[in-house]
């Protein structure tokens, strides 16, 4: 998520944009997909809520003035969580839409700082990003873990704005986006949780000459085939690189962002996020449906 990026570059024109379906033509900064119980869930960063499309409908999940939602994943098996840009506090709500319990601090008391992006660890916890301020200067980002009791700590810091974040499938390394430094970056897992070997994955617009200097990673997936998938908010374009970081193929929708994409249970198609108005609040976009070959 990245409310404060420039001026949007004008529609991408993807190879597949006469197959995209609007799903949701008028979303208040769609942001954070994933399914859970075989339905897209979704965040509106501008609307605050929780959005659930069944296939047919749009429906409103759960909202929180003030939070400002970036993301949205189930606790295992159990409660989902939330992240909250705006107010600095994760949520913990349940499958039915109600809130029940709200974490602000990590477990050393510090305050958490543009709570961003969410991935499962796979043990019925999650890792997240905290971002810091969107402005290019400060770099402040940090890395945390949530168990399934709600402990919060702090994995890693002096991120260049931490965004987008995905765990391997064997569980040993997680990846992390530098929006602000336009690269992706991964982390070895210990098997206590801790993070080390820091190192650089992919700098985006070094493979893909189309996304340009300017590329703001935003969101990132691993699809069912292996590969990274990037979501962008600096263009409609999605960018997708192999396990070594090679460009494998590029997917555009025909809105000027792309900021986070969930795959369909199938592994048929992508439902992609993006925004349209990225002056104006509550930031206008849609969601889209795009079928992969």
């Amino acid at each position: 998520m990245a409310v404060a990026v420039a001026a949007a570059i004008g529609s991408a024109q993807g190879a597949a944009a006469a197959d995209v379906k609007v799903i949701n033509e008028k979303a208040a900064f769609p942001e954070g997909p994933a399914f859970i119980d075989g339905k897209l869930h979704y965040v509106e960063y501008g609307g605050n809520t929780i959005l659930v499309w069944d296939g047919q409908t749009n429906k409103e999940l759960w909202k929180s003035e003030g939070c400002g939602p970036s993301a949205v994943l189930p606790l295992g098996d159990g409660d989902l969580i939330v992240t909250c840009y705006d107010n600095g506090t994760i949520a913990r709500v349940s499958r039915g839409g109600e809130t029940i319990a709200s974490y602000d601090k990590d477990e050393a008391g510090d305050a958490l700082l543009g709570p961003n992006d969410l991935t499962s660890d796979g043990k019925d916890g999650a890792w997240f990003t905290a971002s810091g301020p969107w402005e290019s200067g400060p770099i402040v980002g940090k890395v945390y873990h949530l168990s399934a009791d709600g402990t919060i700590r702090m994995s890693a810091d002096d991120l260049h704005y931490a965004n987008g974040i995905a765990l391997s499938a064997d569980g040993k390394r997680l990846y992390v986006n530098e929006s602000e430094a336009g690269r992706v970056i991964s982390f070895a897992v210990g098997e206590d949780g801790s993070l080390s070997d820091r190192r650089l994955f992919v700098r985006v617009g070094a493979v893909d000459e189309a996304s340009g200097a300017g590329a703001y990673p935003d969101g990132i997936k691993i699809g069912p085939d292996g590969n990274f998938w990037i979501g962008q908010y600096s263009s409609g374009r999605v960018v997708v690189v192999d396990a070594e970081g090679a460009f494998v193929k590029a997917v555009e929708v025909p809105s000027p962002t792309a900021p986070n994409l969930a795959f369909a249970p199938d592994g048929k198609s992508i439902f992609v996020m993006s925004v349209d108005d990225t002056s104006n609040a509550p930031y206008w976009g849609k969601v889209y449906e795009v079928p992969l070959e």
